[in-house]
């Protein structure tokens, strides 16, 4: 059995300038017995507004190891599942096999983790003029296998933390609390 209980991830890419393609995923990983696992079951249905789907990279392509993504926001029209559910999930599910390849998660375990993924896609994303698809497909890549990595090695660590406890600080906190 895994040794892999319940591991966590999260990392942003921004946008470049004019588009509203920030990727922001949160993972949760751990073994299919554990808590993980329940909260990934748990998940089969669906909540209003926050569509859950498997990942797949494309159709009858389903990763391994098996992962579920929902949205950080609540989804308003056809356009936005569209393209939750073709480029960004897509990007996800190439992350996820790419993770494997590369050695983050260790290929001897896909079947015994499950993966939950919270995705970040701009509310004005299907309204966009010139949205640049290719980017939000680069963008949720480099940041699921980035968050992915980080879960795997429990980043940042506590010590981290603490040591940037007072030089780094939320971007929303700028200019609102000086340290």
């Amino acid at each position: 059995m895994s040794e892999i209980w319940f591991r966590t991830g999260e990392a942003t890419v921004l946008a470049s300038e004019g588009q509203v393609t920030d990727a922001m995923p949160e993972v949760l990983i751990g073994s299919v017995k554990g808590p993980a696992g329940t909260a990934f079951a748990t998940m089969m249905g669906q909540v209003v507004g926050h569509t859950r789907m498997f990942v797949v990279r494309d159709l009858n392509q389903l990763v391994r190891p098996a992962a579920m993504m929902t949205t950080k926001a609540t989804i308003h029209d056809e356009a936005y599942v569209n393209l939750l559910g073709g480029v960004v999930q897509g990007a996800i599910g190439d992350a996820i096999v790419d993770c494997v390849i590369d050695g983050i998660i260790p290929k001897d375990i896909v079947d015994e983790i499950c993966m939950i993924v919270m995705i970040w896609l701009d509310p004005r994303v299907s309204t966009a003029e010139n949205l640049d698809q290719a980017e939000l497909y680069r963008n949720n890549y480099e940041a699921m296998k980035l968050a992915v990595s980080r879960a795997m090695k429990g980043e940042p660590t506590i010590d981290e933390l603490i040591a940037n406890r007072k030089t780094v600080k939320h971007y929303a906190l700028d200019g609102v609390i000086d340290y």
